[in-house]
């Protein structure tokens, strides 16, 4: 019966509670220390519903959230681990993942099914000291579906819903609202594929102040939507190559950019673009990882396993996370 999603032997369509009570609630949260590096989840809180249920009792949630900042309105789904319900760490601030899918990246995210497995590798990297315990945000991509190839590069573009803005103020500001998260940019990072990990990669190097590390499995290096056409000088704001330069003259912060590229992947330009970027950016403040998958194609089912043989132990060592 849960099989087939049959109530009342589904949670499917379910309150999710995540993040306990905000900060200051009179039920009695526990207030950090002055000098934590945790924050408490401010509120308001998000009425999130369950789409999925893991092995290990956790859930996935979903919900339809209109963003202050950006005013686009889309959903976001949510999934923390086993251990941010742990009574050992009650008071622990969580890393947070914002992961961004490839393809239309509308009306879902593939990344909030269960058949790639990532919620269930997340844990088990952890088990086996090689990540940390991130909460996962996963927002929609674009605002719409990619109908003859369109799709808005995770980026303000002039006259088009604000994306960039979306994704890197937005999406972490719903976050913050819910759960207990880290007030530093060591707690915060990017996971992408293709033109997800673009967006990643591109948030990263535009916003170091608020993010420290993204994995970026076979990404686009630079933007190429043609929404940009009359926009140049926005255009070159959002491409990597230009923003890492940026980065390097200015001398940091230190960011880590973990890439993954199939040998096998279906756009043959994009395993030397991303060697190109890292042979040519990886100085100063910008460190780099490369691993190129033997038969790898374009797909998450190729990224989600690879992701544990090197790239998410890049990232988590320099990541901090639960932390009080």
């Amino acid at each position: 019966m849960a099989y087939f999603e049959i109530p009342p032997f589904t949670d499917k369509g379910k309150d999710v509670s995540f993040g306990g009570p905000a900060a200051g609630d009179k039920n009695g949260a526990a207030k950090p220390a002055p000098n934590s590096k945790m924050s408490m989840p401010t509120g308001p809180k998000t009425d999130f519903k369950n789409t999925s249920t893991l092995s290990d009792g956790t859930q996935i949630g979903v919900a339809t959230v209109t963003g202050k900042k950006s005013g686009f309105t889309g959903k976001v789904w949510v999934w923390a681990p086993k251990e941010y319900s742990d009574p050992k760490f009650a008071k622990s601030g969580f890393p947070v993942m914002i992961a961004l899918p490839g393809g239309p990246g509308f009306p879902g995210n593939y990344w909030m099914g269960t058949d790639l497995g990532l919620q269930t590798s997340i844990s088990k990297w952890y088990h086996e000291g090689k990540g940390k315990p991130f909460i996962l945000a996963m927002p929609v991509l674009n605002p719409a579906p990619d109908d003859g190839g369109v799709y808005w590069d995770g980026s303000d573009i002039p006259g088009q819903p604000k994306m960039g803005t979306w994704l890197t103020e937005d999406v972490p500001d719903l976050m913050r609202e819910n759960f207990r998260t880290i007030k530093s940019r060591d707690g915060w990072a990017f996971m992408g594929s293709s033109t997800g990990g673009f967006a990643g990669l591109k948030a990263v190097l535009k916003h170091p102040d608020k993010f420290k590390a993204v994995i970026a499995s076979g990404p686009d290096i630079v933007p190429d939507s043609s929404l940009w056409k009359g926009h140049d000088k926005e255009k070159a704001e959002n491409n990597p190559e230009l923003l890492a330069k940026q980065l390097i003259d200015k001398k940091g912060p230190d960011v880590y950019l973990a890439f993954q590229v199939g040998d096998n992947e279906s756009n043959k330009k994009t395993l030397p673009d991303v060697q190109k970027f890292v042979q040519t950016y990886t100085k100063g403040p910008i460190h780099t990882s490369l691993r190129v998958i033997p038969g790898g194609q374009h797909n998450a089912k190729t990224y989600v396993p690879n992701m544990g043989l090197g790239p998410m132990e890049f990232i988590s060592k320099v990541m901090e996370g639960p932390v009080e």
